[in-house]
């Protein structure tokens, strides 16, 4: 059980454990009021229920293809002060979407597996919880698309160099790159993720770098500022 300040996340069943990359997308995606927000791949629920924390007015959709991680996400939805607004669907993308052909997303969300093509982890569930086959995001993007609102935005978490390909993919189906956020562990070192956020409309690309550490064990008040609201240890 992972303990945040407004609720609890059990990770029962979840090959994808809480990790630094959802939370953070947790906590910086999205902008101004969405109302209408969709979590692709939830796993514990983590990300939506950070979203449903910030976005107090927002009904939340989130999706999760792993069964197990669909029951231990729907029962932390369940056990959360937003019940409410949160609906669990046990589904992959593309299936949810067909089903759904008229939902329309001011946000969309996902910390999708992201290792193309490299080799395979161990355990099943793991293995789909992280790894993609080549088409993966090519599926993705090209769905996600036309679900966007006009006004709608795609944020996703990604290694450097599977965000390059995403970049390149979004632009075959429509979307612009609005802003992208190099993720550094300490000042000085490379990115090892970008978090993107992708829209309908072509606007001018606002960079940024976020640092989590000044040194080893010791956050920046950069990261301490944007998780204060969720993570007890601040």
């Amino acid at each position: 059980m992972f303990r945040f300040k407004q609720f609890s996340v059990d990770q029962t069943g979840c090959a994808m454990k809480i990790n630094t990359d959802g939370v953070l997308l947790g906590a910086i995606a999205g902008e101004g009021e969405p109302l209408n927000i969709l979590d692709i791949g939830t796993g514990t629920g983590v990300i939506a229920l950070m979203l449903a924390q910030r976005f107090t007015d927002a009904k939340i959709d989130a999706v999760e293809i792993d069964e197990q991680a669909a029951i231990t996400a729907k029962n932390n939805f369940s056990n959360s002060p937003f019940k409410n607004r949160l609906t669990l669907y046990a589904n992959g993308f593309e299936q949810f979407f067909e089903d759904y052909p008229g939902k329309r997303y001011d946000l969309i969300v996902s910390n999708p597996p992201f290792y193309i093509n490299s080799l395979q982890s161990p355990g099943v569930k793991t293995n789909l919880a992280k790894h993609a086959a080549d088409g993966f995001f090519e599926k993705l993007i090209s769905v996600v698309a036309p679900q966007l609102t006009e006004q709608g935005i795609c944020w996703l978490i990604l290694p450097v160099d599977t965000s390059a390909l995403v970049k390149n993919l979004s632009l075959q189906s429509g979307l612009h790159l609005q802003k992208a956020i190099s993720i550094h562990s300490f000042k000085n070192d490379a990115a090892h993720r970008e978090i993107l956020a992708f829209g309908k409309n072509d606007t001018q690309t606002i960079a940024d770098k976020f640092v989590i550490y000044n040194e080893p064990k010791v956050y920046t008040e950069t990261y301490r500022e944007v998780l204060k609201g969720f993570l007890t240890i601040f």
